[in-house]
Order: structure tokens, then C-alpha cells, then sequence
């Protein structure tokens, strides 16, 4: 049940769900099921051979998970989502539905850590490539492209650099040579549509702004349903040829009736079948919560951040901050090009002290909560140094933009001068 609404505030609301059809409850169910009754033996027939859409089974799809399907599709301008028990499940799944052993992608160095180990590392074991290139310049995509290249890959305000990504530009390379842009917009929802600026396919990790309330792990994955995967065929044969493990499916052909949704429909009835990563329907429930309030969360996040951005580049303590308000020439213009209605509440700062004076700040706070998390509606902060990035080597420091004395603060919606307060008695420890 889609909104005609294109405004994120009415969207997260209304789309997807009116009432419940059974008890007219207008809050959306908790459906605690695993199974479903088939109508006929007609029906359940349809419904695995794809000639219709419903529930079969739980691990594959269930009717609070499609409320908040339908909600965060819509939000980015997609056609459909696929919810997952994680934002890493949703990294993994947004690049292995159309890579395989002996296929590449290209990544963006500028990557939240864990997605660069997943990539590196884990997928490595599966035989599937990664190619990182520095974003710095688009160009970079290009050349690293080759016949077994599947996708690219990067993030709109990556974790820890916070420079924006050209999206744009890697869109246009990737279309003009066949290969579609994945974007992790987790640190972006609202103020970035990805899907607007030529990406395919958009993920969240849920956990985040989307939940804000830190109570729930989850992931989704938006089909954006414009890119032309049947145009190029060769590039694509998990979509373009018969798949075994569906009874001989060619994707972008069984699911024309349906609509522009091949990829997100092969990932659910192929890898979220046989992986077996949904998000649990009491935490998609959770999700949809959190997901009435992000566009005004997002609004009260990025007010905050930008005066708490301001408020440490005059601080003498502080030799440099970290966030789309401070940067200059090209990465200002990516910023005002694809950031719209705020500049994200992510900051990083480095202190002149370095590795001690992050430590001594760190062990100040009052308020802030020192977590590894991003995105909660309460402020956080984290030294990785001396935490998450504690055994990289200098030349990986440099890479990840994480120095001795660098601080990552996730800016919450509490009053702007409760933040300053306590980013005031800590820094004076420093």
C-alpha cells in the first residue's frame, strides 16, 4: 500500500500499512510466526513457482517485516527492500546476489571497518574479489573495471573520513560500462537519496539512524529497479541464466509480471532462503518505530552537529575537525551537491595531545556514552585508537583517516548546550 507522498515525514508513517485487515489495529502487528496456512494447494503452488507474491515461510519474509520494507523502499525512491538480521548480512548479500566465485568488485577504500574486513577477508574464502580504489578520484572505478567486475561499492558519508562520496560521478562510469553503484547510506538516511544521483542499490544498516533507539541489530536493502540487468546479460548470469537452486529461474524473466525486481526478489528466494539471515519481526517492529521519527530525529541530529562542529574548530585543543561543515574544495562541493537538509551528525576531531589526550578525554564524559555504535538519538563517542583500530599499522592508520589522537563523536538530539557542556569539561582534561 504505497503513499502518494514524496515527503520522508508522511512516507514513514503511512506507507506500506493502514490496518491491520483482521482487527483494524492501526498500529503494525508483531506477526510472531514462522509458518503460514496456504489457501489451497492451487495457492501454495503460485507462490513458490513466483506466479504470486506472499508468505511462505518466516526466514523469508513476513508481514511486519514488509511494513518497514515497503517504508524504507519508498524513502529511498526504490521499488522494493528485503529486511535482514544485520547491516553486515545486508553488505554481504547486496554484493554476492550478483557476484560469484571468480568475480570482482570494486570498492571505495573509504569503508566502515567491518565491511572492509568482510570484503577483504571473509569474501576472499568464497573466492569473489575485492578491488579497493581511493574515491578521490571517480575515474579510479574505471580502471579497475574488467569483463568479471559485478559492482561497485562505497558508502555516502563513510565512517570514519566522513567525506562524501561522488556518487554521481561512479554512477555514470558504472552505467556507461554495465556495472551497478551499491551505496551503504547508513550514516545519510533522508538528507541523501543515492538512488537519485544513478545508484542501483541502496543498503542501511537499521541499527542505526533508522532505529536510533539501540535496542535492535538489523539490515535492509533497497532495489532501486533502474538499472537494466537483462541489457547486460553477460555481465550478469546469476540474473540471465537458468538458476539451479530455483527450479531453473532466469530472474530478469519469471519476475517480469511482477515488475523491475529481479535482484531483490533472487536475494530473497535464493540467499536469504538458503543463508538464513532475516531480521526477527519484533525487531523490524522496532525498526518501524524508530523509522516514524528519522526525519525529525535527522533534523535535530545534524542542527546539533553543526554547531558542535563549529564550537570544536575554535576550540585550542582541537587541531582539526573531521565533518562536511569544515572541508573545502571538492569535498565541499560533493557535500552541497548530495547532502540536502543537513550535513550528517557524524564528527570526527583529532586532539593535539594525541593517543593520551584521547584516552583522558574519553574517560571525562559525563553524558556521552563511549559505545561503537552510531546513530542513536543519544550522543556517543569512541577513541579508536585505543579501541576499534587499536592494532592497525601506521600505514593503515593513514588509510582509515584514524590518527593517535582522532575522536569519533556520534552527535544525539539532547539540548544543543547539555552537549556542549560535557564536550567542554572533558576537552579541558585533555
Amino acid at each position: 500500500m504505497p503513499t502518494e507522498s514524496k515527503h520522508p515525514e508522511t512516507i514513514v508513517l503511512h506507507a506500506g500499512y493502514r490496518s491491520d485487515p483482521t482487527t483494524n489495529a492501526v498500529a503494525v502487528p508483531i506477526y510472531q510466526t514462522t509458518s503460514y496456512q496456504f489457501n489451497s494447494p492451487e495457492h501454495a503452488a503460485n507462490l513458490f513457482a513466483l506466479k504470486e507474491l506472499g508468505n511462505i515461510y518466516t526466514r523469508i519474509m513476513n508481514p511486519t517485516n514488509a511494513v518497514l520494507e515497503e517504508r524504507v523502499a519508498q524513502l529511498e525512491g526504490g521499488v522494493a527492500a528485503l529486511a535482514l538480521g544485520s547491516g553486515q548480512a545486508a553488505s554481504l548479500f547486496a554484493v554476492q546476489n550478483i557476484c560469484h566465485a571468480g568475480d570482482n568488485f570494486v570498492a571505495s577504500t573509504d569503508l566502515y571497518g567491518g565491511t572492509w574486513n568482510l570484503f577483504l577477508n571473509t569474501m576472499k574464502t568464497m573466492g569473489i574479489e575485492v578491488r579497493f580504489v581511493d574515491p578521490s578520484d571517480p575515474e579510479n572505478f574505471r580502471r579497475a573495471t574488467d569483463a568479471r567486475t559485478r559492482c561497485y561499492y562505497a558508502e555516502t558519508l563513510p565512517n570514519p573520513k566522513l567525506t562524501v562520496f561522488p556518487i554521481g560521478e561512479v554512477a555514470k562510469i558504472g552505467r556507461s560500462l554495465g556495472v551497478p553503484l551499491i551505496m551503504d547510506n547508513t550514516a545519510a538516511p533522508v538528507i541523501c537519496r543515492p538512488l537519485d544521483h544513478g545508484a542501483a542499490i541502496v543498503m542501511h544498516s537499521t541499527t542505526k539512524y533508522i532505529g536510533g533507539h539501540g535496542t535492535s541489530i538489523g539490515g535492509i536493502i533497497v532495489d532501486g529497479g533502474n538499472f537494466d540487468w537483462e541489457k547486460h546479460a553477460e555481465r550478469f548470469p546469476m540474473l540471465n541464466t537458468p538458476d539451479p537452486s530455483y527450479h531453473g529461474a532466469v530472474w530478469t524473466q519469471a519476475v517480469k509480471p511482477l515488475g523491475p525486481i529481479a535482484y531483490i526478489l533472487k536475494a530473497r528466494v535464493t540467499l536469504l532462503r538458503d543463508v538464513g539471515a532475516p531480521m526477527a519481526p519484533f525487531n523490524a517492529f522496532m525498526f518501524i518505530q524508530g523509522l516514524e521519527t528519522l526525519a525529525l530525529r535527522m533534523r535535530a541530529h545534524n542542527e546539533n552537529a553543526l554547531k558542535v562542529s563549529k564550537y570544536l574548530a575554535e576550540h585550542p585543543k582541537v587541531s582539526k575537525v573531521i565533518h562536511p561543515s569544515q572541508q573545502t574544495g571538492e569535498a565541499q562541493r560533493r557535500a552541497a551537491a548530495y547532502l540536502k537538509g543537513g550535513l550528517g551528525a557524524l564528527i570526527g576531531f583529532e586532539l593535539k595531545g594525541g593517543m593520551e589526550a584521547g584516552k583522558k578525554f574519553i574517560d571525562a564524559l559525563k553524558m556521552f556514552y563511549h559505545v561503537a555504535n552510531i546513530g542513536d538519538a543519544r550522543s556517543l563517542a569512541i577513541h579508536p585508537a585505543s579501541t576499534t583500530h587499536s592494532q592497525l599499522t601506521p600505514e593503515e592508520q593513514q588509510q582509515t583517516g584514524v590518527t593517535d589522537g582522532y575522536v569519533r563523536l556520534s552527535i544525539g538530539i539532547e539540548h544543543i548546550d547539555d552537549i556542549l557542556a560535557d564536550l567542554d569539561q572533558a576537552l579541558k582534561t585533555a
